[in-house]
């Protein structure tokens, strides 16, 4: 599709004996929000970090942006912003500072720099928190802060993984607004295994269960495919039920 923004196909991961994932491919165009669900250990972090480029398939290709990330891995990278897990953060900056360093990073103009610092500022709530050291920090706060991270160099494409992970309802709440928000304007990848994220931000749903895709549709679809229960469904389609 000319207007893939992330393109799997094919993509095999094995770690000796053991198949992480198995043939994965699917096709997300600009502007759509992408639920990746599954069960722990399913294959959506090995996935991702393919994708990525943090990992290379054991065969099969990725592309962000039409770009094969094995073969250009910093051209893809740049229109990536990427949220591990459990991102990483250098515990004695603020974020102020953290986000000043990636900003250099990039190679953004001081100029550009210090306005996009600003506008992720903003939009991730940091205002009242620029100036603490992150290890001081609450959970979600740091989580905030890793999001500021990713949309400090404006990419095309987010990839988040399970960034609702160890947040309390109002910090889930406020994560979940802000992905509503960016999915607007930017392509987004979102790996969970809660199905209250789909409802709440996707417009699609990609499910992978023992490292093979098992199903991809409309969140609707999804719930249909369990009798109009999304819990259901994900049993059925993952085996357990």
């Amino acid at each position: 599709m000319a207007d893939s923004m992330i393109e799997a196909e094919g993509l095999t991961k094995h770690y000796g004996t053991f198949v992480a994932i198995q043939d994965v491919s699917f096709s997300i165009p600009a502007g759509q929000v992408v639920a990746f669900l599954g069960p722990n250990g399913a294959g959506k972090s090995t996935t991702m970090k393919i994708l990525t480029g943090y990992l290379a398939p054991t065969s099969g290709t990725a592309r962000i942006g039409g770009i094969d990330v094995t073969k250009d891995r910093i051209a893809a990278a740049a229109k990536i912003g990427y949220l591990p897990e459990s991102g990483p953060l250098y515990q004695d900056m603020t974020p102020r500072e953290m986000l000043l360093f990636l900003g250099r990073a990039r190679g953004l103009s001081p100029d550009r720099m210090f306005e996009r610092l600003d506008a992720v500022t903003g939009i991730c709530s940091l205002e009242d928190v620029l100036l603490k050291p992150i290890r001081k920090l609450s959970h979600g706060y740091r989580q905030r802060v890793g999001t500021a991270c990713v949309l400090l160099h404006e990419p095309e494409i987010l990839i988040l993984d399970e960034p609702t992970s160890g947040l309390d309802p109002n910090q889930i709440r406020q994560v979940r607004e802000t992905i509503r928000a960016i999915g607007a304007e930017k392509t987004i990848l979102l790996s969970t295994h809660i199905l209250q994220e789909v409802e709440a931000v996707a417009d699609r749903v990609i499910l992978i269960s023992q490292g093979r895709i098992r199903f991809d549709g409309t969140p609707d679809e999804f719930r249909a495919s369990g009798g109009q229960d999304m819990d259901q469904a994900f049993y059925k389609l993952t085996g357990t039920a």
